[in-house]
């Protein structure tokens, strides 16, 4: 069983006491005296740049590093450890999944991303549902009346990593935000606006190589907005008449939009638990079409992410670099939904910005990330980018109105459906503004992306 991380001071502390113990024993061993140990390192050989080079991300990591060991990995590690000596994962298996071979089961989940509405749910599978190959999933929660959400999935799997994926969904809640769009929104013109929404997707998922995959996919997704509200917060139509923003585009009318979706992606990295060092190159474009408005309303959202992996021990704890851009354009008279314009908070890549934090024509960022895994099925998580959304086509990335977003968690892997989360992240301003912390982000639970 994994536990967490080793880091390179204790392996060196570690090394240390076995090179000790070694000499000792040597010593013992042998007749002749040995020579005296050069204790004060001026006999041995001169330090190289490399080993006062390492000293930087040392020092600079150094506070990531003591959160990571003494906030997450230890207190993590010691109720793990208490929790299987007490047999609570097998008693909590058997109850919630039933069956010969524990193939069907249910249980509660719960989700909270501060700054919205909690919700609470259930969520139901089925493995071989029927037949072999086919499985079947259910995500449901609320949290009243006016936050209702729902998604069944229908999977057939074929071969080994193949699987064709049948998504139905529906959303009503009050309590989404909108800043407004492009590189300058200020965190004092927030606003809540409610959504309806239903959705039927079909994707294809083919594995080509390694973890390379092409997914090709379909949807028909019809999409009504309103003023929402949360707590005493302003709602989209209050604050555009405050001269905050202008209504976003789509918002008064909604859409209905048949979609095509095709991502690529190459990757040269082996599943785990091989070593996870590599390189992924990821093309994504989507194709929409308003048929409430046809002709001349549509969009194409597509951008890409090249990203180089560094398994810096080959037992999971992975360095990455990613670099992603993202674009929207209106095909025909009709701007693009504001719901469909490029983002980067929430589940993108920076993740210390909420939901909706950023939107805009397009978007660039590039984000340091470590990942380790704390326990068979746990991984913990530190990330550090900047970016930020902009007009058409990136034409004002400039440096100085880029932001800065870190964000620290654990999250559970190996499901493709749902995943259990805990995040603590934070966003800044522009620099251009001052690039304060305006943006503070905490999620806890089930995390289906609601």
């Amino acid at each position: 069983m994994r536990t967490g991380t080793t880091s390179a001071w204790r392996l060196a502390g570690a090394l240390a006491t076995l090179t000790t113990l070694a000499a000792t024993g040597v010593a013992h061993a042998e007749t002749p005296k040995r020579e005296v140990p050069d204790y004060d390192g001026r006999g041995g050989e001169p330090a190289t740049p490399g080993d006062v080079a390492l000293w930087v991300p040392r020092i600079a990591l150094a506070p990531a590093y003591a959160v990571s060991e003494f906030v997450i990995r230890r207190p993590l590690g010691a109720l793990i450890t208490a929790a299987e000596q007490g047999n609570v994962p097998k008693v909590l298996y058997d109850f919630f999944a039933f069956g010969p071979d524990h193939k069907a089961g249910i249980a509660p989940i719960a989700f909270l991303d501060f700054g919205f509405k909690p919700s609470v749910g259930a969520y139901m599978f089925w493995d071989d549902a029927f037949v072999d190959g086919h499985d079947l999933r259910f995500h449901g929660s609320t949290w009243g009346g006016d936050f209702l959400a729902g998604v069944l999935t229908e999977r057939f799997r074929f071969h080994a990593k193949d699987s064709l994926t049948l998504n139905f969904t529906g959303l009503r809640r009050p309590d989404l935000l909108y800043f407004g769009t492009g590189a300058a929104t200020l965190q004092s013109d927030k606003a809540r606006y409610g959504i309806d929404k239903l959705e039927a997707a079909a994707l294809l998922d083919v594995h080509l190589w390694r973890a390379s995959r092409m997914q090709a996919g379909m949807a028909l997704r019809s999409v009504s907005f309103y003023n929402g509200h949360f707590q005493d917060e302003p709602n989209i139509e209050q604050q555009a008449a405050a001269g905050a923003f202008a209504i976003p585009p789509g918002f008064s009318r909604g859409y209905t939009a048949e979609t095509n979706h095709l991502l690529l992606a190459l990757d040269t990295r082996l599943p785990r638990p091989a070593p996870g060092s590599g390189v992924r190159i990821e093309a994504e474009g989507e194709q929409g079409n308003d048929v409430r408005r046809s002709p001349g309303a549509g969009w194409l959202r597509y951008g890409g992410t090249l990203a180089g992996y560094a398994d810096l021990t080959d037992h999971g704890r992975v360095v990455s670099l990613a670099a992603t851009a993202i674009f929207a354009d209106p095909l025909g008279s009709e701007a693009v939904p504001f719901t469909e314009l490029a983002s980067l908070g929430g589940s993108g890549p920076l993740r210390g910005f909420l939901p909706g934090r950023l939107l805009g024509r397009s978007a660039a960022s590039l984000v340091a990330h470590y990942r380790w895994p704390i326990w068979a099925f746990v991984d913990g998580s530190i990330q550090a980018g900047v970016g930020n959304v902009f007009d058409v086509h990136l034409q004002d990335l400039q440096p100085k109105l880029l932001r800065f977003s870190s964000a620290i968690g654990i999250e559970t892997v190996g499901s493709p459906d749902s995943s259990l989360e805990i995040l603590f992240g934070i966003g800044t301003e522009t620099f251009d503004h001052g690039g304060q912390v305006d943006s503070v982000r905490l999620v806890l639970g089930t995390n289906r992306g609601f």
